[in-house]
């Protein structure tokens, strides 16, 4: 087996990434929440790093921009299509499994 070339891995990580963020597109019914809960991550994270890799390299990219780039939408209308009220149940998990960042 060869290792992949320093291009190669970032091509193959880029495609990766391009392939969880068509994922978390199509299971608009997976809530953020249940996301942080079960992984300690979700659709703004993700919108987040990708905007501080795109200050790392010096672009002009926005929060509501990077979340569009994740979201496919913006981020108000993606809200209002699908986030549901967090019951309960999922703010006490929530609050239990909060990163300590």
């Amino acid at each position: 087996m060869s290792l992949p070339t320093k291009e190669q891995q970032t091509e193959l990580e880029a495609a990766a990434f391009r392939r969880l963020v068509s994922h978390l597109r199509n299971r608009a019914d997976v809530q953020n929440i249940d996301l942080m809960n079960l992984a300690g991550f979700c659709r703004n994270c993700l919108s987040n790093w990708y905007l501080d890799a795109a200050k790392e390299k010096g672009l002009d990219l926005t929060k509501d921009e990077s979340r569009e780039i994740v979201y496919g939408m913006p981020y108000d209308d993606w809200k209002a299509l699908h986030q549901r009220e967090a019951s309960a149940e999922q703010q006490r998990a929530f609050e239990t499994n909060r990163p300590k960042e």
